[in-house]
């Protein structure tokens, strides 16, 4: 399988692509402004398993399709973007309302796990540093003479998360600790709200922008 100074290395590599906030860690910092701690987990869980399946993807020869693909890469790209405006703007509407729902769900406003697991979900599985990351590095930490390629694809991919899942954690936790804070007060926690739906429409517009273009 995979050799130990190759494995380590590229753990490396992926904990300096992670720590730097990128779509995922921001949409999870958003998450848990808006919605709390439990929100933010979920979102992580979430983001993770759609981070793996670009993973799977890889290692099936889809990553090279889409790294290759200028026009697969953009629709993908601007389908991930035009989702997170979408979520902020609804974020934005509904901050007035943060302090009630706040109020009675006892901590924090209701978000269906299952709605929230889908949207960290759609966010990881759509983020376009991850895509180039696993389409155009993840490849080139594989031993072809070792055999199994698509199995050792699969285990950096493995380590790949499980880092993100440890940080992407730590910032989500960060973010919720924040917004008990605000929450004290009701100006404030609107103010979370708003924030929190600006803050993803802009990074919905910053993944729109940004990335390969030829």
């Amino acid at each position: 399988m995979v050799s130990p100074d190759r494995l380590s290395a590229f753990a490396l590599l992926s904990l300096l692509l992670i720590v730097v906030p990128g779509p995922s860690v921001l949409f999870v910092v958003g998450r848990a402004l808006a919605h709390g701690r439990r929100a933010a987990l979920t979102t992580v869980l979430g983001n993770t398993a759609g981070a793996y399946v670009l993973v799977a993807a890889v290692a099936l020869g889809v990553g090279s399709v889409v790294e290759r693909s200028v026009l697969v890469f953009t629709v993908l790209k601007l389908a991930g973007a035009a989702y997170l405006v979408y979520l902020g703007v609804r974020a934005w509407r509904r901050r007035g309302s943060l302090r009630d729902a706040f109020a009675e769900s006892g901590g924090g406003p209701e978000h269906g796990a299952l709605r929230t697991l889908g949207e960290g979900f759609a966010v990881g599985v759509a983020n376009p540093k991850t895509i180039v990351f696993f389409a155009a590095v993840l490849p080139q930490f594989v031993s072809r003479d070792q055999g199994h390629v698509p199995a050792q694809m699969l285990l950096l991919g493995l380590v790949f998360n499980l880092i993100a899942l440890a940080s992407d954690s730590v910032w989500g936790l960060g973010a919720s600790a924040a917004r008990d804070w605000f929450a004290r007060s009701p100006r404030r926690l609107a103010a979370v709200g708003g924030a929190g739906g600006l803050a993803m429409v802009g990074l919905g517009v910053t993944v729109a922008l940004t990335g390969r273009k030829d």
